[in-house]
């Protein structure tokens, strides 16, 4: 009966947003932006934590991604950390795929991500790790190669501005709707034309 329940709940939901599509905007200079988020310990049944990342490209998402995390994690820092590892794997792919489109020419630049947990910040930028679990440890010693070899920058950005929070969490609908807009999700009488 539960799946009956949230079959009933989807179709609500997509009947109500039937009128939303995702927008993209002319810009001077395209640049590819990733924001990435985690939830902690956010499952009853298994305490693993959510990851959801998105990146941006002329206003738009272009790719998301919203999964529970394949280990436990011990702390938030460490959830977010995880979600910062496979945010920067889909954003080394998308900036290859996108280079290779030759919509953008070429980015020197690392790309940035943007992440609300400072720990977690603070540990990609770091030279050294300090947890004892060897899976955390794997995963920072691939981000730290593709900060340091200037692929990729995390960088923190202020909880209020993350927009990647519907991915990991439920949010007052005033906040989701914000949230969606930057995502570049409008309804088509929000439109100007």
């Amino acid at each position: 009966m539960d799946h009956w329940r949230a079959a009933k709940r989807v179709m609500r939901y997509l009947q109500r947003t039937k009128e939303y599509m995702l927008t993209y905007r002319r810009l001077d200079q395209l640049e590819l932006i990733g924001y990435s988020d985690s939830d902690f310990a956010g499952c009853q049944d298994s305490r693993r934590s959510t990851s959801g990342y998105i990146y941006l490209l002329a206003g738009g998402a272009i790719s998301w991604r919203s999964a529970k995390q394949t280990l436990v994690t011990s702390s938030t820092m460490e959830a977010e950390f995880v979600a910062c590892y496979e945010a920067s794997n889909q954003g080394i792919w998308l900036r290859n795929f996108v280079t290779g489109l030759r919509v953008l020419d070429g980015i020197e630049r690392p790309l940035k991500i943007f992440c609300d947990n400072k720990s977690a910040v603070l540990y990609s930028n770091n030279n050294r790790s300090s947890t004892k679990s060897k899976y955390i440890d794997i995963k920072f010693l691939v981000v730290k190669e593709k900060v340091q070899s200037g692929q990729i920058s995390i960088e923190h950005i202020g909880t209020n501005s993350m927009i990647a929070d519907p991915l990991t969490k439920g949010l007052p609908p005033k906040v989701f709707h914000e949230h969606t807009a930057h995502m570049g999700v409008v309804s088509f009488e929000d439109i100007q034309i």
